[in-house]
């Protein structure tokens, strides 16, 4: 096991190597002067000449990349052009807050579509299996700005049971997390259904039944876990979005957390915000995506050996 999470480490330097020498070039790529951005139209040259002497802006362009890549090292990330304070520090203080909300979401959307998905394949064919999975393409279909839009004018609006936005109780995590989770619900329920029907079909599971086993055991001990690889991958992928990616549910109901944070810094052309967003949450990614290799070789050992 450490020599096949030692193999996805060294697989991952490269990405993470190409994702910072990116996130360096959008200093260079973005329309405008981040030193004009700073001080306004109406600065003197003298400041001007001394803001880039200090952002080391005058220096060749492999001599900044070493610095930066250097600051990025020790857990540097830069200075916001707005605030004038650390964005390592800003960054620590919001995601917290987006972990939660997505770890939420997750929990929500493992629950009910893992559920969904098994009872659909334990009677494929059935009014509840067309239903939920009529359900399950409405729910990919809907983009998550409008499900958000709908939960806040049906439960928050109509019915007054929940807060529209902000943080704070767990009552207003609900509607974010049911919102950026929706997706995630109706996409687990369909790979659930068609896995365990593929695996409902084997040889074991019918040895497993002429042994007298309960329904719940074959369903629970055998067929889904036998089913879990294309689980995972949903579980994993979706995560990962949902820590880097909830950019629209974090804006529709003011949750403080890094996606607010990141559209915030792009209004602003906040410019070292934005890449040190984008850095640390490709890093995050990366993990994520680590994460779920090693649930792959929990799940099925002949992972390790590929």
């Amino acid at each position: 096991m450490i020599a096949f999470v030692l193999r996805r480490l060294l697989l991952a330097i490269p990405t993470l190597f190409g994702v910072l020498v990116v996130v360096f070039l959008l200093l260079y790529i973005a329309p405008g002067d981040p030193v004009m951005e700073m001080v306004g139209e109406r600065a003197d040259a003298e400041t001007i000449a001394r803001l880039r002497a200090e952002l080391r802006l005058d220096d060749p362009v492999p001599l900044q990349f070493a610095h930066y890549a250097g600051g990025v090292l020790t857990g540097d990330l830069g200075t916001s052009y707005i605030t004038g304070r650390p964005i390592t520090r800003d960054i620590l203080e919001r995601f917290p807050k987006t972990l939660q909300l997505a770890t939420a979401a997750m929990l929500l959307a493992a629950s009910l579509g893992i559920t969904i998905g098994v009872l659909s394949a334990r009677r494929p064919g059935s009014a509840f299996d067309r239903l939920a999975m009529g359900g399950a393409y409405l729910g990919i279909s809907f983009p998550v700005y409008w499900v958000g839009l709908i939960l806040i004018l049906v439960f928050a609006v109509t019915l007054r049971w929940l807060p529209p936005s902000g943080f704070g109780r767990v009552e207003y995590l609900v509607l974010p997390a049911l919102a950026l989770g929706t997706r995630s619900i109706a996409f687990l329920a369909r790979m659930t259904r068609s896995a365990m029907l593929e695996v409902l079909g084997s040889d074991f599971i019918r040895t497993a039944r002429a042994k007298g086993l309960r329904e719940r055991v074959v369903l629970g001990r055998h067929a889904l876990r036998n089913a879990l690889i294309p689980i995972i991958t949903v579980l994993g992928l979706d995560f990962g979005n949902y820590l880097t990616g909830s950019i629209l549910t974090e804006t529709i109901f003011s949750w403080p957390g890094i996606g607010r944070y990141v559209v915030n810094a792009i209004a602003r052309r906040d410019l070292p915000a934005i890449q040190g967003s984008v850095l640390f949450l490709s890093v995050v990614f990366v993990l994520v995506n680590l994460a779920t290799d090693l649930l792959y070789a929990k799940a099925d050992p002949r992972v390790r050996y590929d």
